[in-house]
């Protein structure tokens, strides 16, 4: 019995060893691309470095400049009104077309195909769109509020601090809600149609079968897809870049754009380091997202 048990755990052994083997590779993969940079940024954060010289560690002190830049303290309110309010928007306008899509009518598929076109678009196409359609002379926007008398005087919708940011979040909000509107989709469809009919049959509206049933049935959805929007419009670069570029007055300013004026002017840890401090804040989001999904588990 020694000998059977003896070959069976060599077996084992082997069978372990060689599926830690081909799972190596991927390891690897994710070391490399992921978890270097990653913590390379960290360190870089903590130094003066700039292009061409590694610098040396200096602390805190790229995040004490940082707390005294203007640039710095604006983009850390403009981050959070552009992922507060274009995330609110995407979920409103992707919730209310999806409950509509959802229903049946002729045409719902082609109906359904239009919808994905903004997120199929490229990023760089969508936002140099809107920014034709915003020029004062010759824009969409203004030609067609001048035309129709609706608002007879030009405005300079990206020029202006007033109008620069909500400029912004409409193109956002336009670009990224489809990815709302496929996912709350999906959730809708999953839910069980004997859920409505038993409401209905204790005599509940349309108001409150959805609180009652679909509101329910897609917070884990809306839990997760919030958390997802929120990284992305955090991180996102394209839509403030290429309208704004940070303008006018920093009053667009967001952390990829200052980040990227570190990284041309070389100076990498100072970039670095506005790119680290991004992190408490996604982490706490990550950790709210993370205990509303175990509460719906529970």
């Amino acid at each position: 019995m020694s000998i059977l048990s003896k070959s069976r755990m060599s077996g084992g052994a082997k069978q372990s060893l060689f599926a830690y083997l081909l799972i190596a590779p991927v390891v690897a993969l994710l070391l490399g691309l992921v978890a270097y940079p990653f913590f390379y940024a960290i360190y870089i954060s903590f130094t003066n470095a700039v292009v061409g010289n590694p610098g040396h560690w200096i602390g805190f002190g790229n995040f004490e400049y940082l707390s005294h830049n203007p640039a710095f303290l604006n983009s850390i309110s403009n981050t959070i009104f552009l992922v507060i309010v274009s995330d609110g928007l995407k979920l409103a306008v992707g919730l209310g077309l999806a409950l509509l899509v959802n229903q049946r009518f002729v045409g719902r598929g082609i109906v359904r195909s239009f919808l994905m076109l903004p997120w199929a678009m490229p990023a760089f196409v969508v936002f140099l769109t809107w920014r034709l359609l915003y020029q004062p002379i010759g824009g969409g926007i203004n030609l067609v509020l001048t035309g129709t008398g609706i608002y007879p005087q030009i405005v300079d919708w990206l020029g202006q601090r007033s109008t620069a940011m909500p400029a912004v979040v409409v193109a956002t909000v336009w670009r990224g809600f489809p990815f709302w509107f496929v996912s709350l989709l999906a959730a809708l469809q999953s839910i069980p149609g004997e859920l409505y009919e038993a409401a209905r049959v204790d005599g509940a509206n349309a108001w409150q079968r959805f609180w009652a049933v679909t509101f329910p049935g897609i917070r884990p959805v809306i839990i997760v897809t919030t958390l997802l929007s929120s990284i992305w419009t955090a991180n996102s670069f394209e839509n403030v870049w290429l309208l704004t570029q940070g303008g006018p007055s920093d009053a667009t300013m967001v952390f990829p754009v200052l980040a990227y004026f570190g990284m041309q002017t070389q100076r990498l840890g100072e970039a670095a380091a506005v790119s680290v401090a991004t992190l408490p804040i996604l982490a706490i989001l990550v950790i709210v997202a993370t205990s509303l999904m175990h509460q719906d588990d529970e």
